[in-house]
């Protein structure tokens, strides 16, 4: 199958596209990927979003500003897709199945007392219709349903990945987004994943709050500035470090006030750190010789640099291991998104702590009116 797979993640920067043929199990080829920025509207009304799934009460009629985006994720995808297919001389004719992942506005992980709760926003069937091709979506639902955490779910894609790149376990994958998540394979081929602690999101605030942009190009503010130990102690005393995988976290689990009265360096330097020592921590206690980095965080050259030496374990990038990096979670949606058609398992046990291998996900199928 030719499958088109999208991903729109929490750091809200853009809709990155990826086209791979695939059976669901091997990667035959690689298509092109590319990307479409969110416009400033759209990024205001998710960021609007978010905050109402935070204040969100259990058991309580989702936030009415909720349908409203799903159908303007749905479109900005549409659009998105429709621009990059005919960029490259193709129509969604072309493209057998797309991969929906929509826009995370809430997660909360399962606790002692109950299952957790996920939200991500985009009309699969809208999208459906107007592309006129069947879409896969709702990838979480069904995971967090049966008591698990919903994520990481791209660790069955980096098995299949690394296998395309004759790469052989053990290995770690580490992908720094707005969130931080590993992919352990071990020498027998057994995955482990897990949310690790922040990734970009919270440097991302911080540059913000301080009116420095959007983010800490190449890590600029945090090479210039000094790690303040007192203060990452103050970051990693969260319950989250205490527990074993499976694991999740939403971005907005943590917060700067630890950095708040330093200088925008120091600031940027200790949420470095604090990023680059909780990913360090699973990856000095694993077997693996390397990891290879991907997401927006392996642009940071200072993040590398200190994951490289919090983690014990030589570093490279996706595009160092003939990957590309800017693609790889809207492959993973792409190639979930053909198992999820073929009613192969997307979540295991040792990945989101699911009872069993789940298939999840859902298909909508377009409709014959125009």
């Amino acid at each position: 199958m030719r499958v088109l797979g999208f991903m729109s993640g929490t750091s809200l920067d853009a809709i990155d596209m990826a086209i791979l043929e695939t059976d669901g199990t091997r990667i035959t080829a690689f298509g092109r990927a590319g990307e479409s920025p969110l416009d400033d509207a759209l990024r205001s009304r998710i960021r609007d979003a978010i905050a109402a799934g935070r204040n969100w009460p259990r058991g309580a009629p989702a936030p009415n500003l909720f349908a409203d985006l799903d159908v303007e994720v749905a479109q900005a995808h549409h659009a998105a897709a429709k621009a990059f297919l005919e960029g490259q001389g193709l129509s969604f004719a072309d493209i057998d199945l797309i991969g929906f992942h929509g826009q995370t506005v809430a997660h909360e992980p399962p606790t002692a007392s109950g299952p957790g709760r996920t939200c991500q926003l985009g009309d699969g069937a809208l999208l459906a219709r107007l592309t006129g091709r069947p879409v896969a979506f709702d990838f979480r639902t069904a995971d967090v349903a049966a008591g698990g955490h919903g994520a990481p779910l791209a660790p069955i894609y980096h098995i299949a990945r690394a296998e395309a790149s004759g790469l052989k376990p053990p290995l770690a994958i580490l992908n720094i987004g707005g969130v931080a998540n590993v992919t352990l394979i071990d020498r027998e081929g057994r995955i482990t994943a897990f949310d690790t602690g922040p990734g970009n999101g919270l440097i991302d605030s911080w540059v913000e709050h301080c009116g420095l942009g959007r983010f800490d190009e190449n890590g600029r503010l945090a090479s210039a500035g000094r790690v303040h130990e007192d203060r990452l102690a103050r970051l990693l005393d969260h319950p989250h470090f205490t527990l074993e995988g499976p694991k999740s976290l939403d971005r907005y689990d943590f917060d700067f006030k630890a950095v708040e009265g330093l200088s925008p360096e120091d600031g940027a330097a200790t949420l470095t750190a604090f990023t680059a020592e909780t990913a360090g921590r699973p990856l000095r206690a694993s077997g693996v010789a390397g990891v290879i980095v991907c997401g927006g965080g392996r642009k940071n050259g200072a993040l590398l640099q200190a994951l490289s030496l919090r983690g014990g374990r030589p570093v490279i990038t996706a595009e160092r291991a003939g990957w590309r990096g800017d693609a790889i979670e809207a492959e993973a949606f792409a190639y979930l998104a053909a198992r999820t058609w073929k009613g192969l398992a997307i979540s295991f046990p040792g990945t989101t702590g699911a009872p069993e291998p789940l298939t999840g996900g859902r298909i909508a199928e377009p409709s014959l009116e125009k």
